[in-house]
C-alpha cells in the first residue's frame, strides 16, 4: 500500500518543514490518513468536479472505494473515530491526493488544516483565513487576492423568504454548484399553468406536501409497477422533480421574493461595504437576517483583530466554492491576475460531522493549501 507522504517523503523540503512547523506553532497536531478511503462520504457530500475525478475500486467484500481526492473528509473521519470526537481539535496535513485531472499528474502533494468543535466560529473562521495567508507567505507571497463569501448568509434568506422546501433545496444546489441561479429564478417565478399533464393525478396528490410525504408517495408507486429507477432517475430524484412540478402549479415564485434574491446576490465589496448593503436590504424587504448578518460583521472584526486589511477583502453573496457541504464562511487566496485556480481555499462545514455519523452537530472549519499552485508562483524557502 501506499503510504502518506510525510515531510520527509518530499525530500525533507524547507518549504515543507516550514508550513509544518507553523501549523505546529499554532496549535495543530500532524494527521496521516489511510490514502484508500470508503468511496460513499466523497460520491455523496462531495461537489460535482470531484465525484467525476474519483479513482474508484471495490475490496474483496464488495465495498466500494477510492484514492482520497482531498484530506477533509479522511481527517474528519479520523476525528470521529478517535476519543477526541465532540471536544475541540486541530489538525494539520500534507501528503498526496489522487483525482483525474485530464492531461496533468493524478497524484499531487495537498497541505492543509482542520479546525473541529470550535464553538467561537467567528473568531475560528478569521484564524482559517490568517493560517491561509501565512501558508501563502511561506512561499514568499504576500500580496494575495482574498475572495470570500458566506453560504450560511444565502440560507438565511432564503429561510426569511419562507419558500417552499423544494424551491428552496433547488437553489441552494444551484449556488453549490457555481451555476448562475438566474435561469432557476426566472422557472420558479412562472407557475406551469393549466395544461393537461399525465402525471396529474400524483401532482394533485402532492399538493403541499413535504419531501418526506412526496418519497413515501413515489415509492410506493414504484413498488406497485415493480420499478426501482425510471430512465436513470432514482426514486428521490423523481420524487423532487413531481414535488417541484405541484409546486409550481400552485403558483410561481412571488416578484418581489424573486427581486430580492437577485438584490441579495449582487451585493459584493469590501466586507464593510457588503455589511451595509446586506443591513440595507434585510430593513428594505423586512427580512429577519439579524443573526446571520451579526455573525458576518463578528467575523469582520476578527479578521481586523487578526492583522487582516479588510480593505484588501473583497465579498461577495454569490461567491461559492462548489462543494455540497459548505454551510457558512468560504474563502480562496489567489496569486494577483489569476482568477481561476486558488492557492488556498476552505470554509465552514458544520453539517458534514453528522452526515459522516457524529450523533450530535459539530462546528468544523478548515482549508487546504495547493502545494503544486503556490510553487508555481511563489519562491518557496
Amino acid at each position: 500500500m501506499i503510504e502518506t507522504a510525510a515531510p520527509g517523503a518530499t525530500g525533507s523540503a524547507a518549504w515543507a518543514e516550514t508550513l509544518l512547523l507553523s501549523f505546529a506553532e499554532a496549535g495543530y497536531v500532524q494527521s496521516e490518513p489511510a490514502i484508500l478511503q470508503p468511496a460513499e462520504p466523497f460520491l455523496d457530500l462531495s461537489g460535482e468536479d470531484i465525484r467525476k475525478s474519483l479513482y474508484l475500486t471495490t475490496d474483496a467484500t464488495g465495498e466500494e472505494l477510492c484514492l482520497r481526492p482531498d484530506l477533509t473528509i479522511p481527517v474528519a473521519r479520523d476525528y470521529l473515530a478517535s476519543s477526541h470526537a465532540g471536544q475541540p481539535a486541530g489538525f494539520c496535513y500534507l501528503g498526496p491526493v489522487f483525482r483525474y485531472r485530464g492531461g496533468r499528474p493524478s497524484e499531487f502533494l495537498q497541505a492543509g488544516i482542520e479546525s473541529f468543535g470550535r464553538r467561537d466560529r467567528a473568531a475560528a473562521d478569521a484564524e482559517m483565513l490568517a493560517l491561509g495567508l501565512e501558508a501563502t507567505a511561506t512561499f514568499g507571497l504576500t500580496d494575495v487576492d482574498i475572495r470570500t463569501g458566506d453560504v450560511g448568509l444565502f440560507n438565511a434568506l432564503l429561510d426569511a423568504l419562507d419558500l417552499f422546501p423544494v424551491w428552496r433545496r433547488r437553489l441552494i444546489k444551484d449556488f453549490n454548484r457555481e451555476i448562475s441561479l438566474e435561469q432557476d429564478i426566472e422557472h420558479l417565478m412562472v407557475a406551469t399553468g393549466p395544461a393537461h399533464n399525465e402525471y396529474q393525478g400524483v401532482l394533485a396528490a402532492l399538493a403541499g406536501s413535504d419531501r418526506k410525504a412526496a418519497l413515501a408517495l413515489v415509492t410506493d408507486l414504484m413498488s406497485i409497477a415493480g420499478a426501482t429507477n425510471v430512465g436513470g432517475r432514482s426514486v428521490s430524484e423523481i420524487a423532487d422533480r413531481f414535488l417541484e412540478q405541484s409546486t409550481l402549479k400552485g403558483g410561481g415564485l412571488p416578484r418581489e421574493k424573486r427581486e430580492a434574491i437577485r438584490r441579495f446576490l449582487a451585493i459584493s465589496g469590501d466586507p464593510d461595504d457588503a455589511l451595509a448593503q446586506l443591513r440595507l436590504l434585510a430593513g428594505d424587504a423586512r427580512l429577519e437576517l439579524n443573526p446571520a448578518i451579526d455573525q458576518f460583521e463578528s467575523r469582520i472584526g476578527f479578521m481586523a483583530a487578526r492583522g487582516i486589511d479588510t480593505a484588501k477583502v473583497r465579498f461577495s453573496t454569490s461567491f461559492g466554492r462548489g462543494l455540497d457541504y459548505y454551510t457558512g464562511f468560504e474563502f480562496e487566496l489567489h496569486a494577483k491576475g489569476n482568477g481561476t485556480e486558488p492557492l488556498v481555499a476552505g470554509g465552514r462545514y458544520d453539517g458534514l460531522m453528522t452526515q459522516l455519523g457524529a450523533s450530535a452537530p459539530i462546528p468544523a472549519v478548515g482549508f487546504s493549501i495547493w502545494i503544486e499552485a503556490l510553487k508555481q508562483v511563489g519562491s518557496a524557502p
